[in-house]
C-alpha cells in the first residue's frame, strides 16, 4: 500500500473528522473509501468511449441473446411444495 498525503482547508478536515467518528471508522479508511470511489466513477465516465472503441465481437453478442432467454421454468413454488 502506498502512503499519500495532500492538504485540505480546514473545513474539510474537520469533517472528515467528524463523519469517521459518527461512522466509527479511522479518518484513513473513510478517505480510502472515498478515493475509491471517486476513481470508479471517474472510469465509468469513459466507458461509453471504451464500448465506442472496442465493440462486441459476435461470441459476446450471442451471450446477450442468451440472457434475453429468461427462466426456462417457472421454479418459485418448488420450495413451497418440498415443505408440504
Amino acid at each position: 500500500m502506498t502512503m499519500l498525503s495532500f492538504r485540505v482547508d480546514d473545513h474539510d478536515a474537520d469533517e472528515v473528522r467528524r463523519w469517521a467518528d459518527l461512522l466509527g471508522v479511522d479518518r484513513s479508511e473513510l478517505l480510502r473509501e472515498a478515493v475509491r470511489r471517486h476513481l470508479d466513477r471517474l472510469a465509468t465516465e469513459q466507458d461509453g468511449q471504451r464500448w465506442a472503441a472496442h465493440p462486441l465481437d459476435e461470441g459476446e453478442r450471442l451471450l446477450g441473446a442468451i440472457a434475453d432467454w429468461g427462466p426456462a421454468e417457472d421454479w418459485s413454488d418448488w420450495a413451497n411444495d418440498a415443505t408440504r
